[in-house]
């Protein structure tokens, strides 16, 4: 936790806000003490109707999009920053293109990477030859669609990082009108409807202050439209009971009435939040029910019914959020489809192919939870021994910790959260409120990992922020009710005079006001003491600017021509499934970069060049031109990492891993690893264009009691076997758990095998990588768990078995 006197600007700033409003209260209390004033009354009343009170959200709504516009300029240094946020900027370009999943070119491991899926990926491998022989592979991102669906309009309009502002904005009035419809007034006493009149307005305030949704309305991840959904469908349906019930006493309205058309505003919401993240759509239809269900929330507002009206017909309500959700359902369904080839998840698919253990990612506990390439020390760290209660436990608290600051910028603050959820349940018309933050807890427990990082906070518990506000809003208000009535009751002595004195200031003119820039001051001075440490964080990491900025590709002059990127961050924020005259493609540093230029008519080449200081610190940009020759050389090398995603994976999993100082090609090479039982298969495509009518050679890295075979596959068929034996015999004493064999520390034996020529109408060629486990470790095996081996057995297996590289000799050109 970084907490301490500011040190960034914005810090600074927050901290010069938070002083002056606490200065403009003690003045607008000060000044309320003159008779002649308090008579005027010159100080506006905080809310004191529904229009002005509309009108502070509207005008709260305008700062929330312009800090968030900020944030984009002062911390994100003018583009995405987090992995996750490119995904979804290429997902958006594409779907602005006219792509759920566009065609996949050859080469396929230029334009392909992390958080990609293509559609003839195979988790078993049991259909060699994959989608290619029967059509052309498509390849996809593999987020859900509703975000980049929203933001592909900004890329239609040409401003993509104008969309979070207006998130933000949108977010700020939804928070008003679900307090509003959750806590509204109540006409049986002046105070209580004095009081809950400012709750929507405090709810606003802390949405537009709130440091965590400021960056999640400005990078482009999926959080803020995911709250903006989650708090519509809420407010929409808490209306359309509303509307039923005082309907239910009158004659009918027809079809469209106002409730049923809230009813399918909520449905709308819904399903478009099961598009954006479906896991929070199950915290959210637990909270509709809650609303939904007669007797959850009885009558007694005064936009409601009095006790012993009919009770309104929740069918057509149900019957109108159901058509409602179907917009979203059948873009996620459509993507899907698009994405897999089948009605599957993209994200399940994709882990198949490019992570593992088997069966890794998933929804759920067991054995064998959690994949070790993408969250590899995580998982030694926190899921030794698989993902039972106690580390769903853990994971929760984690996330929770960190989440406590996300609210209002500062730990301490989250108790206003805690207390309004105490007070909302109390009230049947609140209750879901109180529940819905613990929906979202418990809808993401069966999730492995944990999510969190500074400035995005515990991010998957970001969609219920403005639900918290509004809690916040309510528990702050009515402390300072109580004030008042403890004041107004007290005598003259100690702690109760001091009340007494508090509730005469309560009573004067401005106070209202004077109350609110209170309410401002604190999470002001949570960002400025707390909160803005881990957003400077977030500015500063990984070279602190986005990896690909295309201004700095037309500062260099470069109009035309191909430009290739080393990140995956860098190639998701440049490439265009419809590229214009420059087209961005990964970097490998092997042959597959000459045949992605030919491919492409051999124009003018670029690397582009995003270079970290060791130290840390601001990374340096540079384009430098990339000459391939005219004539291609006589034998090219493919290295095996290049090669990642596989094209298929049989209980077993293949990464790239360094292997610096070693006899490994480029110090890194394509690890196989073996499940608990079975065949272990992995199986990568090479790009068969260029290889007809050549030889080649895989060059394979072993150690220990790695060993196997590499089979070549053409068109589906096999086309020849190199069998692989190990370097030296198994140890008795298998590694410890929790220091597993990385290729860096075994002693590594690289070998060349034979070269085979491929045929001269060869469509498609494959490698077929089988691991052989050693005898120890697959009886160990025969005793594990259905469910998967356990992390143990993953991380005790001994030897390694790596495809190094590919050598191809007399290949052709493009001209061929």
């Amino acid at each position: 936790m970084r907490a301490g006197l500011p040190r960034d600007p914005a810090q600074w700033i927050a901290l010069a806000l938070s002083v002056a409003a606490l200065l403009a209260c003690a003045w607008l209390l000060r000044r309320g003490r003159s008779p002649a004033l308090a008579r005027a009354d010159p100080a506006p009343r905080l809310a004191s109707g529904a229009a002005p009170g509309l009108a502070i959200a509207a005008a709260l709504a305008v700062v929330a999009a312009l800090i968030s516009a900020a944030y984009v300029a002062v911390y994100l240094r003018g583009g995405p920053r987090i992995i996750d946020a490119t995904s979804y900027w290429l997902e958006a370009r594409a779907m602005a293109a006219g792509y759920l999943a566009w065609p996949l070119d050859e080469p396929a491991a230029s334009v392909l990477g992390r958080f990609l899926v293509r559609s003839g990926a195979s988790a078993g491998g049991a259909a060699p030859g994959g989608a290619a022989l029967g059509g052309v592979d498509h390849v996809a991102v593999i987020f859900p669609p509703g975000y980049p669906a929203l933001l592909s309009l900004g890329f239609l309009a040409g401003a993509p990082l104008a969309v979070g502002p207006l998130l933000a904005a949108a977010l700020a009035l939804a928070t008003y009108d679900l307090a509003a419809r959750f806590a509204p007034e109540d006409p049986a006493a002046a105070t209580c409807a004095a009081r809950l009149r400012a709750v929507p307005v405090l709810a606003a305030l802390f949405s537009a202050l709130c440091a965590a949704l400021r960056y999640h309305t400005a990078d482009t991840m999926s959080h803020g439209l995911a709250a903006l959904c989650f708090t519509v469908a809420l407010a929409s349906a808490r209306r359309a009971l509303d509307e039923a019930r005082a309907a239910a006493a009158s004659a009918p309205r027809g079809p469209f009435d106002p409730a049923v058309r809230a009813a399918a505003l909520a449905g709308l919401a819904a399903g478009w939040l099961a598009a954006t993240r479906p896991p929070s759509a199950l915290a959210l239809a637990a909270a509709l029910l809650l609303v939904l269900l007669p007797g959850s929330a009885p009558a007694g507002a005064a936009t409601g019914p009095r006790e012993g009206d009919p009770a309104p017909r929740l069918g057509r309500l149900a019957v109108a959020l159901a058509i409602g959700a179907l917009p979203g359902l059948a873009l996620l369904a459509a993507h899907q489809r698009a994405a897999t080839g089948a009605f599957a998840s993209s994200q399940a698919a994709y882990y198949a192919v490019a992570d593992g253990p088997p069966g890794c990612f998933r929804y759920g506990f067991g054995a064998g939870v959690g994949c070790l390439g993408e969250h590899g020390d995580f998982i030694r760290h926190n899921l030794s021994e698989g993902y039972g209660f106690l580390a769903a436990a853990g994971t929760t608290l984690r996330r929770l910790k960190l989440h406590l600051v996300d609210a209002l910028n500062a730990e301490p603050l989250a108790l206003l959260v805690v207390a309004g959820a105490a007070i909302a349940l109390r009230r049947p018309r609140s209750r879901a409120l109180a529940v819905a933050p613990l929906f979202q807890i418990a809808a993401y427990a069966p999730f492995y990992f944990d999510g969190n990082y500074p400035g995005g906070g515990a991010r998957f518990f970001a969609d219920v922020l403005p639900i918290e506000h509004a809690l916040a809003a309510m528990a702050a208000v009515a402390i300072a009710e109580r004030a008042r009535a403890s004041g107004a009751a007290g005598g003259a002595g100690g702690g109760l005079a001091r009340l007494a004195r508090l509730a005469r200031l309560a009573r004067r003119p401005g106070a209202p006001l004077a109350a609110a820039l209170v309410a401002a001051a604190l999470p002001l001075a949570g960002f400025a003491f707390r909160a803005g440490f881990d957003h400077a964080a977030l500015r500063d990491r990984e070279g602190g600017l986005p990896m690909f900025d295309p201004a700095a590709v037309a500062r260099a002059g470069v109009a035309r021509g191909l430009v290739f990127v080393d990140t995956d961050h860098g190639f998701n924020l440049g490439f265009d499934p419809a590229p214009g005259d420059v087209a961005v493609l990964r970097y490998r540093g092997d042959a597959l970069d000459r045949m992605a230029w030919e491919a492409r008519g051999r124009p003018p080449a670029y690397r582009y060049g995003f270079a970290i200081p060791d130290g840390g610190g601001l990374a340096s940009v540079s384009l430098a031109p990339l000459a391939f020759g005219a004539a291609a050389p006589p034998d090219a090398v493919i290295e095996g990492e290049s090669l990642w995603p596989p094209r298929a994976q049989r209980n077993a999993w293949a990464l790239p891993e360094h292997a610096g100082g070693t006899c490994a090609s480029g110090g890194r090479l394509l690890a196989v690893h073996a499940a608990a039982s079975g065949d272990a298969i992995v199986r990568v495509g090479l790009p068969a264009p260029w290889l007809r009518g050549a030889g080649i050679s895989p060059r394979v890295a072993i150690a220990g009691d790695g060993a196997g075979e590499v089979r070549l596959l053409v068109d589906g068929a096999l086309l020849h076997v190199w069998q692989v034996e190990p370097t030296a015999p198994s140890s008795s004493t298998p590694p410890s758990p929790s220091t597993p064999p990385s290729p860096s520390a075994a002693p590594l034996t690289c070998a060349e095998l034979p070269a085979h020529q491929l045929p001269e109408r060869a469509v498609e060629i494959e490698l077929s990588i089988e691991r052989r486990r050693p005898l120890t470790t697959a009886a160990g095996a025969a005793a594990s768990a259905p469910e998967g081996p356990s992390r143990a057995e993953i991380d005790g297996a001994e030897g390694i078995f790596a495809l190094d590289a590919v050598r191809i000799s007399g290949g052709n050109s493009v001209d061929r």
